[in-house]
């Protein structure tokens, strides 16, 4: 196997990435610096990246229904609790698709599969992110028609996305509004309804491709199937 895919499967990170790792010469074979991408890796070889060892795992896929307060992160400096620590049964080193915010409640994934990761967050592939917000405000079709056509955030004009409004309250002056986009940007969705005139109250993201919050209460997670994965790579192919 390749060294780059050797790596990806290990869940370190994407092919892609692994390449960048290798280049800067932070990868180790038998304790030798590599740089060759072609390196192919055999059983018995010891492979480190930045001084850890790692190994092939079974690759493994969970859907999370991430509660509010929870850091999609691995491990967090302040100690904060993170999406790794709802999952302690799982022994294989898992880490989250893409991230939601620390006030962001919804869909998550987890895997240890780089490649998987780098398929499902990359624009390119359109992967349907579908959240529901209460801004503050009273949404319209007027403020809204920006978000259709792209807004410029941080400098980047935004892909169309699709909207729908679910619930306008003029007696609390606030909105509920479904926000369908196929990008990940950071804080994305809170700086696009800012954008508008529409600052989030609340955010959860609601779908990620074909997975929803069906059967599972915030906090709990389960395990993916062979069929649900599936469905999941063919959407990113059909998008290519």
């Amino acid at each position: 196997m390749r060294i780059n895919r050797y790596i990806a499967h290990a869940g370190v990170a994407s092919r892609r990435k692994a390449e960048d790792l290798i280049k800067k010469g932070l990868v180790t074979v038998n304790g030798q610096v590599v740089r060759e991408l072609a390196t192919t890796i055999k059983s018995v070889d010891r492979v480190e990246v930045e001084g850890q060892p790692i190994y092939n795992e079974e690759k493994v896929y969970y859907l999370l229904n991430k509660p509010r307060g929870v850091i999609s992160s691995v491990s967090d400096e302040k100690g904060r609790k993170t999406v790794v620590d709802l999952l302690p049964q799982v022994k294989e080193r898992i880490y989250p698709v893409g991230r939601l915010d620390w006030d962001t409640s919804g869909v998550l994934i987890l895997t240890n599969d780089g490649d998987f990761t780098d398929e499902m967050i990359h624009p390119r592939n359109e992967i349907d992110k579908v959240y529901v917000a209460r801004v503050q405000g009273l949404a319209n079709k007027e403020n809204l028609r920006p978000l259709a056509r792209g807004l410029e955030i941080d400098g980047k004009k935004t892909k169309p996305a699709v909207y729908d409004i679910i619930k306008v309250d003029p007696a609390k002056n606030r909105s509920v509004v479904q926000l369908t986009i196929h990008e990940g940007r950071n804080h994305q969705v809170k700086k696009m309804f800012e954008a508008v005139g529409l600052p989030v109250d609340k955010l959860s993201r609601t779908r990620f491709g074909t997975l929803d919050l069906t059967g599972l209460r915030p906090g709990e997670a389960r395990r993916l199937n062979k069929k649900e994965i599936s469905q999941l790579h063919t959407l990113a192919v059909t998008k290519k």
